[in-house]
């Protein structure tokens, strides 16, 4: 990591608020302070929509689609200003990020080329904010799919009515769990090192079981979806435990969509990737990569079992 001047002051910058969009976290003092504790883990259920924040949507163009996308303010629901990241508290889930976009853009063309098909799967986004790409899964026709973020907040003030407004002209807002064509729509808050104690597993028998229980079960999810999850050195170990043990194997697969490197913070899909390999377990395959001047160059691969 870069020296930074402004270390000596021991502050620290939150996300860089440049156009860059890159992660611009200074030095950590020496003597940090403890981490903060994360939040319960808890299912959010889909009528808890938070009504004191102001919501406002607007479309954004993805080519060949368009999504919609909410915004609130972070100061209403969190106390903060200016801020896309307060370690233990909040994770940046309210903020738009371009891997989101990125991927779902990938997605779609995975579908176009063949290689993909979302209809009837069970697909799980990790770290949803927006929750785009979960609800292009939805859109095209998959049988649950399921919203993680770290914030019960975020569920409640963004995701939930962000999932609401794009598929009201297609299905009932959700007054249930339960989507058309006998789909599923679940939001779970929550870290990654505890959040597989509430995601819920499928045997062959299709008995809805627990994700912590034992290996002879059938992992839930076909698809799992993740984008700008890997910025943190501290949480790719657990990210990456957690991918593992909920992905249906051995025909289930991870897309994740990152920057190459975020610089300052040290994560990125190369750090990533390269606990992957030594794992062993799972196979990496570039889908797509972005190198559009915006940012540092932004990647979306994908994952399966050996």
């Amino acid at each position: 990591m870069a020296a930074n001047s402004e270390s000596e002051k021991q502050t620290f910058r939150l996300f860089s608020t440049s156009t860059s969009l890159g992660l611009g976290f200074l030095d950590s003092s020496e003597n940090p302070l403890p981490p903060t504790p994360p939040p319960p883990y808890l299912e959010v259920i889909s009528t808890q929509i938070s009504s004191s924040v102001k919501y406002t949507v607007e479309p954004v163009n993805l080519g060949e689609l368009t999504l919609l996308k909410g915004r609130v303010n972070t100061q209403e629901v969190f106390g903060l200003s200016n801020s896309d990241l307060v370690p233990g508290k909040y994770e940046g889930g309210l903020k738009l990020w371009e891997g989101s976009l990125d991927l779902v853009k990938a997605l779609h063309m995975e579908i176009k080329n063949g290689n993909l098909s979302l209809r009837g799967k069970r697909v799980l986004e990790l770290g949803c904010g927006h929750g785009l790409p979960g609800i292009f899964a939805c859109l095209e026709g998959a049988a649950a799919v399921h919203f993680q973020d770290f914030n019960a907040e975020v569920l409640r003030c963004l995701t939930i009515p962000n999932v609401n407004a794009n598929l009201s002209e297609n299905i009932q807002p959700l007054e249930t769990n339960e989507m058309n064509a006998g789909g599923e729509v679940r939001f779970f808050a929550g870290d990654w090192s505890e959040i597989h104690k509430l995601l819920p597993r499928v045997q062959s028998n299709g008995k809805n079981l627990n994700c912590s229980s034992g290996h002879s079960q059938v992992a839930s999810y076909d698809i799992i979806l993740m984008a700008e999850t890997v910025y943190s050195i501290s949480t790719l170990q657990s990210l990456y435990e957690l991918i593992k043990m909920c992905t249906s194997s051995p025909h289930g697969v991870v897309y994740m969509a990152a920057k190459k490197h975020y610089f300052g913070v040290g994560g990125g899909t190369r750090r990533f990737l390269s606990l992957v390999e030594k794992d062993g377990v799972m196979a990496s395959n570039l889908v797509a990569e972005v190198a559009d001047g915006s940012s540092n160059v932004r990647e979306v691969w994908k994952l399966s079992f050996r």
